[in-house]
């Protein structure tokens, strides 16, 4: 059997949908529907992002139980450090220290993992990261 990750469904307050299709806009990203209710998003390889109303009135804790974050994968590090000025401008803080390298996730001195970490309107955490050679 050979699966991935078909789509992922958000649960969020539909009056943050407009900061949801900015950021999916910015990291290139397709428009795969959109109404008063419901954004759904898609990256190049065909995995969706659906973000609709949430049924419940609760924070999100993303220490708890269920997702920690979702992280996007970006294409070097340049593309991470472009959105941490995107979120800057956006008056997004950058979480955790980012971006910065994290060493003890590269698995190779040759290699980095370098993020930048942010908590959308709903207080969802997202990771933008590029895994790959270091850029000189």
């Amino acid at each position: 059997m050979k699966t991935k990750i078909g789509h992922l469904q958000v649960n969020v307050n539909p009056k943050n949908q407009a900061f949801y299709k900015a950021l999916f806009d910015f990291l290139g990203w397709s428009l795969l529907y959109q109404d008063e209710n419901i954004l759904g998003v898609g990256d190049e390889h065909g995995c969706g992002l659906w973000f609709v109303p949430g049924l419940k009135q609760v924070v999100n804790d993303y220490d708890g139980i269920g997702a920690n974050h979702i992280a996007i994968a970006a294409g070097s590090q340049q593309e991470v450090d472009q959105t941490a000025a995107y979120l800057k401008d956006q008056g997004i803080p950058a979480l955790f220290e980012t971006p910065r390298h994290r060493p003890e996730f590269s698995g190779s001195p040759d290699e980095t993992y370098y993020q930048v970490m942010f908590a959308s309107p709903d207080n969802l955490l997202f990771e933008v990261v590029y895994t790959g050679p270091i850029s000189k």
